[in-house]
């Protein structure tokens, strides 16, 4: 064999790799995601209102933000494909659970017991990507991985609302825990033999939280995916006057919204370098505050509730961005340190925002998507405190090297 069919044979096999993990965290994401639309009907079933529905959600996330960096800490020394293939056989058994479940106990248990699979698969795959492939494409081979969770919203939860819709919504959890089976023995058979990361001690990542602009960058992504969820977890009610309570065309409007996600993905990462971050996520961020303010004023109609769902779409996925590059130009050293602490903020972001949405729901429907423009407004106001007063150490590692220099770190 020559040295470009060697080539061509090894890139062949890393893109097998990336596309298994690919589709592993696009059924993570389609079963935390898909909830949102089916919450009228397993209500229903479990006689209980949506809202408690939706407390399962909060659960959910909050396994994953504690469980992840547990995970990540006291396994660091376990095989990467033993903890992937656990995590997708934990997401199987209780999607399994939640599917046969004909109480919320029962339900919000097995949606747990996913979430604690979601926290082993997602940052070992993310760390598997990376190990895949030479240095110089460890970015490209992340944006592929995290790919399975934008396609998650644009596909896999409109259509999971649709075949919801038409068959029951036990049918999607059934069709996720199939793929979640299915992609076991693909973890196991196809991506092996991957490097162990470097081990980063407890300690060294709690130091990392001393820097005040990494904390105030954290507190403004959690407040984003908090306005953001507390909207999105009770869109078939807020869009109901629109939809006419029908799921099919919600799910069109999930649709919109997860394929502007996937352009707005795409094109935040140049806008970005070319912006900046912070101008960038300024005008992100404020974009979605107007379009939350203006949901309430469409006064059910479709179509143009349909176009605001395509402009947050792109706003609401591209936001992100300039947050995890803040994050990075902190403190560019400990970045893998910084990034796994905005997964947990994130995740707490999701398990406050049924909390919030259902609160405000009890008041008024109108009501919540005016909150989730108060929480992106905040998180504006946090994001811009953090570029004040920002010359000072980040970590141990710059103490060091500042004691050395004899000068602050810029």
């Amino acid at each position: 064999m020559t040295t470009i069919e060697q080539s061509y044979a090894s890139m062949r096999e890393s893109v097998l790799k990336l596309g298994i993990l690919t589709f592993g965290l696009f059924v993570v994401g389609t079963n935390a995601f898909v909830i949102a639309g089916l919450l009228p009907k397993i209500a229903e079933t479990l006689g209980v209102t949506p809202t408690v529905v939706s407390y399962s959600i909060t659960f959910y996330a909050l396994v994953v933000a504690v469980v992840a960096p547990v995970i990540s800490i006291t396994l660091a020394r376990v095989s990467r494909t033993t903890l992937m293939a656990s995590g997708l056989a934990l997401i199987a058994v209780g999607t399994a659970l939640a599917a046969l479940s004909h109480n919320i106990e029962l339900f919000t248990l097995g949606r747990m017991i996913a979430g604690a699979g979601g926290a082993a698969l997602v940052p070992s795959a993310t760390a598997a990507a990376t190990a895949i492939v030479p240095p110089e494409r460890r970015g490209t081979a992340i944006a592929f991985v995290t790919a399975g969770f934008t396609l998650s919203t644009a596909v896999g939860a409109p259509l999971g609302t649709a075949i919801g819709a038409a068959g029951g919504w036990e049918l999607p959890l059934w069709i996720l825990v199939g793929l979640a089976v299915l992609l076991v023995p693909a973890v196991l058979l196809g991506v092996r033999d991957i490097p162990l990361p470097a081990v980063a001690t407890f300690r060294k990542r709690l130091a990392a939280l001393r820097d005040r602009r990494l904390v105030l960058t954290l507190l403004a992504g959690l407040l984003m995916f908090a306005s953001f969820n507390s909207v999105y977890i009770f869109s078939s009610t807020i869009t109901r006057a629109a939809t006419g309570g029908s799921g099919s065309l919600l799910a069109v409007l999930l649709f919109a919204f997860g394929v502007a996600g996937i352009a707005g993905n795409v094109f935040a990462g140049p806008l970005t370098d070319r912006a900046g971050s912070k101008r960038f996520a300024m005008a992100t961020i404020g974009i979605q505050v107007l379009l939350l303010l203006a949901l309430p004023l469409l006064d059910g109609g479709f179509w143009g509730t349909a176009v605001l769902f395509v402009i947050w779409g792109l706003t609401a996925f591209a936001s992100a961005v300039p947050l995890q590059h803040r994050l990075v130009e902190i403190d560019p050293v400990n970045a893998g340190i910084s990034l796994s602490w905005w997964a947990s903020a994130t995740y707490l972001g999701i398990a406050v925002a049924p909390l919030l949405g259902a609160a405000v729901l009890e008041v008024n429907v109108q009501l919540v998507p005016v909150m989730g423009a108060v929480l992106a407004l905040a998180a504006i106001v946090v994001f811009l405190v953090g570029f004040t007063g920002s010359r000072y150490a980040a970590s141990p590692l710059l103490d060091q090297q500042e004691s050395q220099e004899g000068k602050l770190v810029p």
